[in-house]
Parts: C-alpha cells; structure tokens; sequence
C-alpha cells in the first residue's frame, strides 16, 4: 500500500509522466513562438500539434481551438463575448442577437460561470437558472418551457442569448444531454456553452455531433500541466478578445504563448484520446465497487448524482450523522485524500449549491464527501478505503448522537 490514497482527481491531476516528459523537452524550446526566425518557427510548429492533439480529443478542427489559461477563463472568455460593447453595438452579435440580453445557466454550474453570470446581471442583463432534478439532470420539461417563454417574448431583451450547461458535474458526476439541450437552445435563438473540464478524457465528446457553439477543457484535469487550457470555437460563433494587446490566437487571445505547457497539454490530450476506453471501463469497476461496498458495510447513507448517467470516476455519498470535514479530516489522517465538493469552493462554509440544487437539505449537503478516482488507482486502494471508513462513519455518528443528547 501507498503512504498516501489520493482520490481527488476532480480536483487536478498529477502530470502523466510522458507528458511530464514532454513538458521537460519542450522547457528547452525557449523561443517566442511568435518569433519568425527559426527557433521561434519549431516552437510554433510544436503548438501547431498541440492544438491538433486537443482538436482531436473533442472532434473540431484545430483552427477552432483558443488556448487559455485553463477552464475558468474560457468561461469567463464566453460571458464576457455576449456582453461585449464591441460585439453587441457593431459585430456579429448584434446581426444575430441584438437586444438579446437573458442568459439560461444549469443549478449546478462550477463557480467560474456563476460568477461570470452575476456580472451579467450587474450589466442589466436577465440570468435565469435551469432546475435539476434529484439526481442532477436538467429538468426537460423546465428547461424547455422557460425557453419557449423567452423565444415569444414580445420584448426583444427577453429572448435567449446564451445557454450554458456543463456537460458533467465536478461534484456529482452527473452528465447531462448537451446534445438535445444544444438544439433546444438553437431553436429558440441561443448560443450554446458547456463546459467540458470534467468530461473530456472521462467520456467521448465529439463537439461536431453535441453541436455546440463553445466548449471548455483544462489541461491538469487530464493529467496535464495546470495554468494551461483550451476554448473550443465553432466557426461562425462570436468571439470578443478577452485579453488584449497581441495577435496571438488570431488576436482573440493576447499573450506570448505558454509553449511548454501547451505542448505538454496537446500530448496529455493525445494520451487521453488513446486510453479513453480502458479508463471507462477501469474505472468504472473500482467506482462500483466503491460505491457497493459503501452500501453494505454503512447504513443509512445517500448516493448522489445520477446512477447511470454519471462520470465512471464519481462517486459522491452523504453520510446522515457525520460531517463532512470531520470525515475528509479523519480520512486525512489514515493517509487518504478526498474532498467535501468542488475545490474552487472549499473555502467556503456554505453547503454544496449543487446537492441543495438537488433538493439535498444543509445537513446531508454538509456531511457529503466526493470520492474521484484516477489512473493511479488500484483494487488494493478502493479495498483499504472500504476498510477504513465504516469505522470513520460509526466514530463520528457516535460523538454527534452524544452532542445531541447533551444538547450541544
């Protein structure tokens, strides 16, 4: 047994050593890829490939993908192109959806596109939130009565602009079908977005049958280089540069180019494409295991997410009784990381927006822990976890039936 069980792979992944490989090589490449002498032009053929790796992993043409700085700036790259002056008074935006100015968003979205919504909502704009249902999936029904509301509006304001749903959660696992939503959303007259970071390398995800105009991806959630992500832009989409002041990335995205880890990202994507079907089918079975050995051995617990629909890596359970920090802490303790839900919202004391958004109470969200396995995982891991945390659960219930008959 390892000194330490790491099963939070949602959260980032360590470098797969060939790309860390990869990484190293390409740090000897120091020129400018912009630069036109020799030097600058091999370090600009070898994020050509890059891109051609990334495109591959999701099905586009390389010329549609933007490199970024990871996921949480290509969504915010997406909310800040339908509010852009530039875009809405003189461009694209405003031949397609002049005067458009509500914006649709799933419950359960990561907090970079629920932020980058509430600036929305400072700018004048309308967002509204699409309900999930108990196990996490978008409410259909919902989803297509509230667009077909804003479609007909007599008020031009009203009407869809932008829809945007991530294709499977961080926390949960849940995923969703973006195919249909993306052409619910079209027919009403609204861009699509999802958010892919999850996703991509988990599950196939082919942009060109989702049908998609955006769609995220993060390289150190693939088992790249963190500081390194990509947007995906279908051709015709509009786009507002973001950060400005350069041509790279045909002007929409300024800044002399993250060569190293951009190529390393490209060989994290090619071995992600590669090995998708035994990562399915792999860790499926430890995740299954996972959860079944939870159900026997621990009474009284709740599974989230979707049971079908769901990452092959995600498991998420609530402990009734037990808190969960008290339990990340314990199982901290006994050499094993794990996490109480999304790590960009691990600060924070409030409950998970997403399992509230489930209909999950605050006292079932707080003792929720989310279990993520990766490519390091083995039998032997999963084995020592279900040995370890029956008496964890039993521990902690004990001291809170204590707690209460006490009235503390």
């Amino acid at each position: 047994m390892k000194e330490r069980i790491y099963l939070d792979f949602n959260a980032t992944t360590p470098l797969n050593p060939q790309v860390r490989e990869t990484l190293f090589t390409a740090l000897t490449q120091y020129a400018n890829a912009s630069s036109m002498h020799e030097d600058g032009r091999i370090v600009a053929k070898n994020v050509f490939a890059a891109r051609e790796q990334v495109a591959s992993l999701i099905g586009s043409d390389p010329d549609e993908i933007i490199f970024t700085s990871g996921g949480s700036e290509s969504n915010n790259t997406v909310f800040n192109t339908v509010s852009s002056p530039a875009l809405v008074h003189t461009g694209r935006l405003k031949e397609l959806y002049g005067g458009r100015k509500t914006v649709f968003i799933s419950a359960i979205e990561h907090p970079c596109v629920m932020e980058s919504a509430k600036r929305l909502e400072f700018l004048g704009f309308t967002v509204k939130q699409i309900p999930v249902d108990p196990e996490g999936m978008i409410v259909l029904e919902s989803y297509k009565a509230m667009l077909s509301a804003a479609a007909s509006s007599a008020r031009l304001e009203d009407r869809p602009l932008l829809v945007s749903v991530m294709m499977a959660n961080n926390e949960i696992g849940t995923i969703q079908d973006i195919r249909l939503l993306s052409s619910l959303a079209h027919e009403a007259g609204a861009l699509f977005h999802t958010d892919a970071v999850q996703a991509a390398g988990k599950i196939p995800v082919d942009v060109k049958a989702l049908d998609v105009d955006y769609l995220t991806l993060s390289a150190h959630k693939i088992y790249g280089p963190k500081g390194v992500g990509a947007l995906y832009v279908k051709k015709g989409a509009p786009l507002e540069s973001f950060i400005k002041g350069g041509h790279q990335e045909k002007g929409l995205r300024a800044g002399t180019y993250n060569s190293p880890s951009i190529i390393a990202f490209g060989e994290a994507a090619r071995l992600a494409a590669e090995g998708l079907n035994d990562y399915e089918a792999s860790l499926r079975r430890m995740r299954n295991k996972l959860r079944d050995g939870f159900l026997e051995a621990i009474p009284d617990i709740r599974i989230n997410g979707h049971p079908d629909q769901v990452l092959p890596n995600t498991l998420n359970v609530s402990f009734p009784g037990a808190e969960g920090e008290a339990i990340l802490l314990m199982l901290d303790l006994k050499g094993i990381s794990v996490s109480t839900g999304s790590a960009c919202a691990s600060g924070s004391l409030e409950p998970s927006h997403v399992l509230m958004a489930t209909g999950v109470g605050p006292e079932l969200a707080h003792g929720s822990i989310r279990f993520s396995l990766g490519l390091t995982t083995t039998d032997e891991e999963i084995d020592y976890v279900l040995e370890q945390m029956p008496p964890v659960i039993k521990r902690l219930r004990g001291f809170s039936t204590v707690a209460h008959k006490e009235g503390v």
